[in-house]
């Protein structure tokens, strides 16, 4: 009889992992649902070591057969997507199981496809979508696993998956705002690179050449001007490769844990960007928190759960000593405020909120406030940094053409005395 590794979680919320036997992966779900376990993954212990097993994947769906060696493996960009496609089915009164079937025939999209045969093929084996979810970490995160779970022991899960959609919805237009704000003052400085250089290189030394045949003496800001061609010229090779190691340096360093710490550290102490760093953290919290206690999870588990979506080490380390502190029996705005995180008119609300017992409007409202905020204050950034390229840049050309100007003048004026 085959045997199976599994892992799961008891009543209790407890991790437990062991062996079954059993004549199939269905009934080794069976057993262990018998037990009263979540299973989150169920595979046969050949599989594991490396053994192809002709007869399980014989019962894949055609998706997961066609499609497992060629495309890619999901990630994360795939989730929202799939959620909403799923709600799209459900809503029109199928069950999630049948709805995975549809999605698995119908979706062209490669990736997409691929995720939906194989939750397909762990809910046709008796598994419940929460636990399909489960077995791709690399695609839903905790969070999402815990409100589908949550969705399906409440039988509200068209609900849970409309507010997630809406919640995922939000985070990524967000990111499409940041990418957008940034995207613009990347450009006019890549333009104002490429005309400085252009003067540097190609323009001033031809002009150097012609200034020296007429002779006399050149006026300071054009020897300034000079002699930075000249450097540029012998050492510009040797400056632009320094900063590119230093810049893929920097980089790797961020990508280490104390380098991210510090990143972050600086991120909140640097005036122009505190601001923006604060209203992120608010934000994540707000929203996050505010959906998952909607959705039926713990206050414990869904302040853990939001603790992980905070970007900011340095607010999360916070944050995550402040939820120690109301798992005690403190209160959220009283163990917030020691966090130095949350301006005193968002503790406010929250205070309110929870003396009110009206604490999940309240996070939306704060919610709201504050992806309005932030929007402000990217149209805001994007305005200043282009602004000061552009003022850098004729700041540049405008000493250009005055060091020029200058040497022609003083330069004729030599020729007719």
């Amino acid at each position: 009889m085959p045997r199976f590794t599994y892992s799961a979680r008891d009543r209790a919320g407890a991790s437990a992992a062991g062996e079954i036997d059993a004549p199939s992966r269905r009934d080794a779900l069976r057993l262990l649902a018998a037990r009263g376990l979540a299973v989150s993954r169920v595979e046969e212990a050949a599989v594991r070591s490396g053994r192809s097993a002709t007869g399980a994947s014989s019962s894949r769906p055609a998706a997961s057969r066609t499609l497992g060696g060629a495309a890619a493996t999901p990630g994360r960009r795939e989730r929202l997507p799939f959620l909403t496609a799923l709600e799209d089915l459900t809503s029109s009164g199928l069950s999630a199981g049948e709805a995975l079937r549809l999605l698995s025939l119908r979706i062209k999209e490669p990736r997409l496809r691929l995720l939906c045969g194989r939750l397909w093929e762990r809910v046709g084996e008796g598994a419940s979508l929460s636990a399909a979810m489960a077995t791709m970490p690399e695609v839903f995160d905790a969070s999402t696993q815990n409100l589908i779970q949550a969705g399906e022991a409440t039988g509200s899960l068209n609900e849970v998956l409309k507010r997630l959609i809406a919640h995922l919805t939000e985070q990524r237009d967000l990111q499409r705002q940041l990418a957008s704000a940034l995207a613009y003052p990347l450009f006019m400085m890549v333009v104002a690179g490429g005309v400085i250089l252009f003067f540097l290189f190609f323009l001033l030394p031809r002009l150097q050449t012609l200034l020296s045949s007429l002779g006399g003496e050149l006026p300071t800001s054009t020897q300034i001007l000079v002699s930075v061609s000249e450097f540029a010229l012998r050492y510009g090779i040797v400056v632009a490769g320094a900063a590119v190691f230093g810049a893929i340096a920097a980089w790797r360093w961020y990508q280490t844990e104390p380098g991210r710490a510090a990143a972050d550290s600086l991120l909140i102490r640097f005036p122009p960007t505190r601001a923006f760093a604060v209203s992120r953290t608010v934000l994540a919290i707000s929203q996050t928190l505010s959906v998952l206690l909607e959705n039926g999870i713990t206050t414990a588990e869904a302040l853990r759960m939001t603790g992980r979506q905070i970007t900011n080490r340095v607010h999360r380390a916070a944050f995550e000593s402040a939820t120690d502190r109301i798992l005690e029996g403190e209160s959220l705005s009283q163990a917030w405020n020691r966090t130095h995180c949350f301006p005193d008119l968002v503790l406010d609300q929250l205070a309110v909120g929870e003396n009110t017992g009206n604490i999940v409007p309240a996070l939306k409202k704060v919610a709201a406030a504050y992806q309005d905020r932030i929007t402000r204050q990217l149209h805001l950034f994007t305005r200043v940094i282009a602004s000061g390229v552009l003022l850098t840049v004729f700041a540049f050309v405008g000493f250009i053409a005055y060091a020029i100007v200058s040497a022609v003048f003083q330069l004729s004026a030599s020729f007719q005395m």
